[in-house]
Parts: C-alpha cells; sequence; structure tokens
C-alpha cells in the first residue's frame, strides 16, 4: 500500500520531522546532558511530544503493527503506546522540573476520570517482565544496556518516570528507536555536514 500524504500533512510532516530531527541532534550530543535539569526536561519532553505528533499520522498505525509481526518482543508497545504514555505523563502533569521527580499514581492518573490513556496504559502493562536492550552508537563505538522497567503494581504508590525508563540512556535509547520508526516514512534524510 502506498499513502502519499496531502498537502496540510505535508506541510505538518516536515515541520515536524525537521523540529524532531533538530533536538534528536542536541539531545543525542554529550555536551546535552551538562545542562541543568530543567533544561534537558524541557527539551526532551518537547521530543517525545513531537514524536506522538507524528505517529498520528496514519501510516505510523501500519508500521507499528509490523513491528508487532517481524520485530523482536515488545519492541511495537516500546515504540508506541510506552512512549505515548511517557508524553502524556509529561503533557497532562506539567508540575515537574526534572525527569527524575516525575511521577503517578492511580489516584493521581485518574484525578478527573478513569479509564483514559495513561491509566490504560498501566493497568495493561503494570507487573510486566522488563525488557532488555542495547544500541550501538557507531560514532563513539560504544553499546549502551539499558533496561525498561515496568511498574510491579499500579496503585496508590508513586511510580516513577526514571523507575520505568533512565534519564540519559533511557532517552537516548528511546531516540534512536523513535528516528527508526518515523525513518519509515521518509524517501531520504539529508545529514547536516
Amino acid at each position: 500500500m502506498e499513502v502519499r500524504p496531502n498537502k496540510s500533512e505535508e506541510l505538518f510532516l516536515t515541520l515536524a520531522y525537521n523540529r524532531f530531527y533538530d533536538l534528536f541532534d542536541e539531545i543525542m550530543n554529550d555536551d546535552f546532558w551538562e545542562n541543568d535539569d530543567w533544561y534537558r526536561f524541557s527539551r526532551v519532553s518537547n521530543i517525545f511530544s513531537v514524536y506522538a505528533e507524528i505517529l498520528s499520522y496514519e501510516p505510523f498505525k501500519y508500521v507499528l503493527d509490523a513491528l508487532k509481526r517481524h520485530r523482536p518482543p515488545m519492541e511495537s508497545e516500546i515504540g508506541g503506546p510506552l512512549f505515548k504514555f511517557i508524553r502524556n505523563v509529561i503533557a497532562h502533569f506539567p508540575i515537574f522540573e526534572k525527569w527524575n521527580d516525575v511521577w503517578v499514581s492511580k489516584e493521581l492518573v485518574n484525578w478527573q476520570k478513569e479509564g483514559l490513556t495513561i491509566d490504560r496504559f498501566l493497568k495493561k502493562f503494570s507487573g510486566h517482565e522488563p525488557v532488555k536492550y542495547r544500541f550501538w552508537e557507531a560514532d563513539k563505538k560504544q553499546m549502551t544496556y539499558i533496561t525498561i522497567m515496568f511498574p510491579h503494581q499500579y496503585d496508590a504508590n508513586k511510580i516513577f518516570l526514571n523507575d520505568i525508563l533512565s534519564e540519559k540512556d533511557g532517552v537516548r535509547f528511546s531516540l534512536i528507536m523513535m528516528r527508526q520508526i518515523i525513518n519509515t516514512q521518509v524517501e531520504s534524510v539529508e545529514e547536516k555536514a
């Protein structure tokens, strides 16, 4: 199936992809992690938001579906629902100033209404086994290993975002996976000199 974006979609996708790639380059740079907590958090939350909006482009449903069938277990769930969960927590609870302080609980998540996106994610994935990944950074000749931890329980206890996904290595892994997913819809990518 070949789907081409209409004029409005093309405009949005061009702006969103450019923003994503700019943030990606900044965050993946080792110097980025020397910035203060608030600056890092604002940039990271911004890239998760941009990615979540890009995923609303219909062809990504098929990409995530294909990941479920052809990639290692949980890759589709990580690249779709987990990253959207992180974006939603950051967006719907803009009360935190750094990654390591972000937390939710069943009571907080459902302060307005039960059964919304964050609540559904936590109900579905709480108690799930950890998922281990590794990623290679050719320019650094470095392999990094991470573990994505799902909450043991979804109850009145605080669930810290940092316990699910670490700030530095977890975010860098997330960005690499996001880029792989969104690049499936790009005909060519020009690297900056």
